[in-house]
């Protein structure tokens, strides 16, 4: 158990790291790398991935939170647009944790990995058609309920979407992040309160569980993804974000390839 920690402890860290630094909400590494303890510890192999994705979703709400405190000190979250896109985005992901529920490990492990692999190759072609301008509010609304279910399915907090959707939108790069990161926060809570009602009731799961929320991974990834997504938020303001998401759309591809070959 104590292995189990350090190691839930370090994903914290990495992923708080990055779900600051680049608006992603740290889903896209905990996912798999929960998966593969998970396997380690011998859980249920057809509850795998529900928990991985479950509890992913119930660390980015504490890791967004964090997140945005950092950036709303340098006032870069564009809150208007958050209020816009957050109704949809709770009931896309309220609808995308029920549709996981009848989903089997295996499918979730390929569609996560199919996505995972769009996400690369968004972030290093920086696939987006010509801009315009943010549409109206019940567009948004339709915007966050599609963006929200998507992440909930995948167990992310959205920012993979959110942000490309919003630098589309012609919302500045930075300011795109901040948003993004806010927006994290109710994909999260709606998402993860789905996995642990659709996991009531469930058998052989894992001792220490709330459906399909595993609590010493979550509070162990939490404890150090707090601090480390600060870190990150911070560094967004310094360090040249789109040369570092084509190095992380790499670790991406090798994920995601992995994966959908597993």
């Amino acid at each position: 158990m104590i292995e189990a920690l350090l190691y839930y402890l370090l994903l914290g860290a990495v992923a708080g790291t990055l779900a600051g630094l680049l608006g992603i909400g740290g889903g896209l590494i905990i996912v798999p790398a929960l998966a593969l303890a998970f396997e380690t510890q011998g859980f249920e192999g057809g509850l795998i991935m529900h928990l991985a994705l479950g509890t992913s979703l119930a660390t980015v709400v504490i890791t967004s939170l964090s997140s945005v405190y950092t950036h709303q000190r340098h006032s870069a979250v564009v809150w208007p647009v958050v209020a816009r896109l957050s109704g949809g985005m709770v009931m896309g992901a309220l609808c995308g944790a029920l549709l996981a529920g009848y989903l089997s490990s295996d499918g979730l492990q390929k569609i996560f990995a199919l996505f995972t692999l769009l996400v690369a190759a968004q972030m290093v072609w920086a696939l987006r058609p010509q801009g315009q301008q943010l549409p109206a509010r019940l567009a948004l609304a339709g915007v966050g309920s599609v963006i929200g279910g998507v992440s909930s399915v995948v167990g992310i907090g959205g920012g993979s979407m959110t942000t490309p959707f919003l630098l589309w939108c012609q919302v500045p790069i930075r300011r795109a992040i901040a948003t993004s990161a806010a927006c994290g926060f109710p994909i999260a809570l709606a998402g993860a309160a789905g996995y642990w009602v659709v996991g009531q009731g469930v058998s052989m799961l894992p001792a220490h569980s709330s459906g399909y929320l595993y609590w010493p991974a979550l509070l162990g990834v939490v404890v150090s993804s707090v601090p480390f997504a600060r870190l990150g938020a911070g560094l967004t303001h310094r360090l040249p974000v789109e040369t570092l998401k084509k190095g992380f759309a790499l670790l991406l591809f090798v994920v995601g390839v992995s994966l959908l070959l597993a």
